[in-house]
C-alpha cells in the first residue's frame, strides 16, 4: 500500500510541478497593495466548500487554520497532505486584456495524535501573502513630457506552523498554532521620458519578514443519532512583525531608507458552524473579520489606506454511500462559495468565489485524493477587472501507524 501511494503521488504532482516550476503563485495587479493576496489557509477539500473552516472537524481533513480541530484525527493515524495549483487568469479594462498562467506548490502539512484522541499535533509549510504584478502605463505631462510608468513586484510571506489540540472534555476542544513568517516583499516603480534631458526616476522598496505570530482556537462538537454539529471560534491578537523595510532610490543623486519593524499582522476573529447528516451531507457556514484598518504597513505610507476585512463563506458536501459497493457512490462532491472585502481601499468592490470539487478515497485505504475548481473574481465594473480560474489538487494520505501487534 506505501509503495502504491507513492506512485500514485508521483503521477499526479510530477506534471504540475514541472508546469509550475520557477513561477510565482499570483500574477495579479491587485497584489501590489500591502504584504499582496492574503492566503486564508484552508485545505483543498474545503476550498471546494467555498474555503470554509472554523466549524468544520473531520478525521480525514487537516485544516490548519482551525487548530481546535487537530483532535478530530483518529488515535491511531498519521496524515500528511500535500497540494499544488494551477492558475489561469483574465484581466481587463476598457484599453485592453491580458491571459496569463501560473501556479505553484500549494502547502505541505502533517498530522498525528500523541496521546489518544486528547492530543494531536500538526505542522507544515503555507503560504500566509503572495505578490506578483508587472505592469506598464504610457501617460504624459500637458502633453509634452511623455513617460512609460512601470510597476512591477514579486515575492511574499511563508509561514511554518506547529499547532496543538487538546480536548478537555467529549464534547469541546481547544487548541493554538504558532508560526513562523519569513519572506521577502519586493516592490520596484520606475518612470522613464522619452525626451532628452530628463531624468529617468526608479525606486524599489523591499520589505524582510522573520517574524512569529499566534492563533487560538476552540470547537463544541456533538453527535446525537445521526446528527452531528459543530460550532467553532479563532482569535488572533494585533502583532508587529520583526522586519526590514529598505527604500532605494535611483535618480542623479542615489538614496537609501532603511526602517524596521514597520508592518503590523491585524488582530482577527471568525466563528464558524457545520451540521453533519449520517456521515452523508455536511453544511458549513464562516465569517471572519480581520482588522486592517488599524494595522500599520509602511507600503501604504498610513492608516488611512487600509480597511477592515470581512469574509462569509457557505460550503455543501455529500457522500451517497460511504460504504457502497459503487465507486461513485464513495466519492465526496462539493460545492461553495464566498464573497471578502479587500483589505486595500484602492480596491473599492467585494470579491467573490465559487467553488467545486471531488474527492477520489482509495478503495482499501483512507487516503482521499481531491480536485476543486475555483472561479474568482476582483474589480469593480469600468476599471480593471480580474477573472481567475484555480485547479488545485491534493492528496490527503491517512496511514495506521500508532497500534501495537498481537503476538
Amino acid at each position: 500500500m506505501h509503495r502504491f501511494v507513492r506512485y500514485i503521488l508521483l503521477l499526479v504532482f510530477l506534471p504540475l510541478c514541472v508546469l509550475t516550476n520557477a513561477q510565482n503563485n499570483t500574477s495579479s495587479p491587485f497584489s501590489c497593495f500591502g504584504l499582496g493576496d492574503v492566503n486564508d489557509n484552508v485545505p483543498n477539500s474545503y476550498r471546494a466548500m467555498g474555503s470554509v473552516g472554523i466549524g468544520m472537524r473531520n478525521n480525514r481533513v487537516i485544516c490548519p487554520s482551525q487548530p481546535a480541530s487537530f483532535t478530530a484525527c483518529d488515535s491511531l493515524t498519521f496524515m500528511f497532505d500535500l497540494a499544488a495549483n494551477v492558475m489561469w487568469t483574465r484581466y481587463g479594462d476598457d484599453v485592453g486584456k491580458k491571459n496569463k498562467a501560473n501556479g505553484n506548490l500549494d502547502y505541505i502539512m502533517l498530522q498525528l495524535p500523541l496521546y489518544k484522541r486528547w492530543v494531536a499535533l500538526s505542522a507544515g509549510l503555507l503560504p500566509f501573502t503572495s505578490v506578483g504584478y508587472n505592469m506598464t502605463l504610457r501617460d504624459s505631462i500637458k502633453s509634452t513630457y511623455h513617460y512609460d510608468a512601470t510597476y512591477y513586484g514579486n515575492g511574499g510571506v511563508s509561514e511554518v506552523y506547529g499547532g496543538l489540540s487538546i480536548n478537555l472534555f467529549d464534547w469541546v476542544a481547544i487548541g493554538a498554532n504558532v508560526y513562523y513568517m519569513f519572506g521577502d516583499v519586493v516592490n520596484t516603480r520606475s518612470v522613464t521620458f522619452d525626451e532628452a534631458g530628463l531624468t529617468s526616476v526608479v525606486q524599489a522598496s523591499e520589505l524582510s519578514v522573520s517574524s512569529v505570530r499566534f492563533r487560538e482556537g476552540i470547537q463544541f462538537f456533538h453527535t446525537f443519532g445521526k446528527h452531528t454539529v459543530t460550532l467553532g471560534a479563532i482569535f488572533e491578537n494585533k502583532q508587529t512583525l520583526r522586519s526590514d523595510f529598505t527604500v532605494a532610490e535611483s535618480t542623479q543623486l542615489d538614496t537609501v531608507w532603511v526602517a524596521k519593524n514597520v508592518a503590523e499582522i491585524p488582530m482577527m476573529f471568525g466563528v464558524g458552524a457545520s451540521y453533519t447528516w449520517d456521515k452523508r451531507l455536511t453544511v458549513g457556514f464562516d465569517f471572519s473579520r480581520s482588522y486592517w484598518e488599524k494595522a500599520y504597513n509602511i507600503q501604504n505610507y498610513d492608516l488611512g489606506n487600509l480597511r477592515n476585512r470581512n469574509k462569509y463563506a457557505f460550503g455543501l458536501e455529500y457522500r451517497h454511500n460511504p460504504i457502497g459497493r459503487n465507486y461513485a457512490e464513495r466519492m465526496f462532491w462539493r460545492i461553495g462559495c464566498n464573497v471578502s472585502d479587500a483589505y486595500v481601499k484602492a480596491i473599492t468592490s467585494p470579491d467573490y468565489m465559487v467553488s467545486i470539487g471531488m474527492g477520489f478515497p482509495l478503495r482499501n485505504a483512507r487516503t482521499v485524493f481531491n480536485a476543486s475548481i475555483e472561479y474568482g473574481h476582483r474589480g469593480p465594473a469600468g476599471s480593471l477587472q480580474e477573472h481567475y480560474l484555480r485547479l488545485t489538487i491534493n492528496a490527503a494520505i491517512a496511514e495506521t501507524w500508532f497500534f501495537k501487534r498481537k503476538l
